[in-house]
């Protein structure tokens, strides 16, 4: 069954995750924004199968910290960094796979 958020929030440089079963997870945002799924961080492939990465952009200070955090539908996560890259979407299963390999 695929995991329910219930609320989170980010404390210092923590994101703070608690499950609708009272569980609960952490990612650093480092790891956070690394992880980023959106095809210009993480590539994207075509029909064939072939990987195609973004040129990516470097990495500030402020691009490990987040400006804003909003619920997409009941599935996951979008979060504005600090140097505005926007286009991650983090389905809450990535979130607990990314808490998980913390540990």
């Amino acid at each position: 069954m695929a995991e329910v958020l219930d609320k989170f929030e980010v404390i210092n440089d923590i994101l703070v995750i608690k499950w609708e079963g009272g569980e609960e997870s952490y990612v650093s945002l480092k790891a956070l924004r690394d992880g980023c799924p959106c095809a210009e961080c993480s590539g994207e492939t075509d029909a064939l199968g072939n990987l195609y990465m973004g040129h990516g952009r470097p990495k500030s200070a402020a691009g490990y910290t987040i400006a804003r955090a909003k619920p997409v539908g009941y599935y996951a996560l979008q979060f504005t960094w600090g140097d505005g890259h926007d286009a991650g979407i983090y389905r809450f299963e990535l979130l607990k796979d990314l808490a998980d390999s913390a540990d």
